[in-house]
């Protein structure tokens, strides 16, 4: 069996080679893998900055510092899984249905092979054709979403796809098992009451940040894994729901939000053993980024998700 794993920074200086997260293989492989990383670079969803269509590679780029010992979970990495870069999914610029169609077949293949994949947004409108795929593959999924917005809006501008919209499409599709699906983080200002009230109304449990600063991350940590049990969960994270202090390069920011360490933390510890079935972090826009501090922050979201995918099968052995 080939075992994929970064080029050795001993051997090869970080800075040398094509980027590729962490620098691991670029290659469009779906044997002998565990998981795979795959760029989603369509941004045609945003409704007020554009520009993440760039956000994988900016990803890629700062990924490239990161090691394969994860001290925090005591788990090295590449000891357990084997992984590539899988490059991207062709999109169709300006054309949500149609780029919409791509992920899917995309997003479905990756899916039907058992490997878990971990996408890299792109604006938030792209998470909905990914959890068509997981749907149409696995069944109804659990979500768990990291964000400062619920993304539930029915239309904007009478239009049913934007970056606002994916999760109530996703519920419409019967993509989600509701019941067990929790929105954390969502913050700022509204249009009304309905911006939240619908997706409660929807069955999500949703914790605004009000609520989470009120409640503690300890007692969010516990409502996140009583919510999702056993259930088949992918993970969405807004790379806005860390505050713009430590993230400034996205579409929407937020102020009043987490910092990168309480971010690092309700991943890794609300996030421990559960039954994954894929992840994504999208909103990362470069052009709006402060000396890469948005992109090291995605790169290090998705370090934790590798992370827990190898600490799953470690607790296997």
């Amino acid at each position: 069996m080939q075992k994929y794993q970064p080029i050795n920074s001993f051997e090869s200086p970080r800075f040398c080679g094509v980027r590729t997260f962490m620098r691991l293989p670029n290659k469009s492989t779906l044997t002998d893998v565990d998981f795979i990383v795959v760029g989603v670079p369509f941004d045609t969803g945003g409704s007020f900055r554009v520009g993440t269509r760039f956000g994988p590679q900016a990803i890629r780029d700062a990924s490239i510092l990161l090691r394969p010992y994860n001290p925090t979970l005591d788990v090295n990495i590449f000891d357990y899984c084997s992984g590539v870069d899988y490059g991207d999914i062709d999109v169709v610029p300006g054309y949500i249905e149609d780029s919409y169609e791509k992920i899917e077949e995309g997003a479905s293949t990756i899916f039907s092979s058992g490997v878990i994949p971990i996408f890299l947004g792109g604006d938030h409108s792209v998470t909905l054709p990914e959890l068509r795929a997981a749907a149409k593959t696995k069944g109804p999924v659990a979500l768990v979403h990291f964000d400062s917005h619920s993304d539930t809006w029915d239309s904007y501008f009478d239009q049913p796809y934007n970056h606002g919209t994916p999760i109530r499409r996703a519920i419409d599709d019967n993509c989600l098992l509701v019941e067990n699906s929790i929105q954390v983080g969502m913050r700022g200002s509204l249009y009304g009451p309905e911006d939240l009230g619908d997706a409660r109304e929807m069955g999500l449990e949703v914790l605004t940040t009000d609520e989470v600063r009120k409640i503690g991350i300890s007692e969010t940590i516990k409502k996140i894994r009583a919510r999702v049990q056993d259930k088949p969960v992918f993970v969405t994270f807004d790379i806005d729901f860390i505050d713009p202090a430590y993230a400034p390069g996205t579409g929407t920011p937020e102020i009043g939000g987490f910092t990168t360490w309480e971010a690092q933390h309700l991943v890794r510890e609300s996030l421990r053993g559960i039954n994954f079935v894929g992840f994504d972090v999208v909103e990362v826009l470069p052009s709006y980024d402060s000396n890469q501090i948005t992109a090291f922050a995605g790169a290090g979201i998705v370090y934790e998700f590798v992370s827990l995918l190898a600490l799953n099968k470690k607790a296997k052995e």
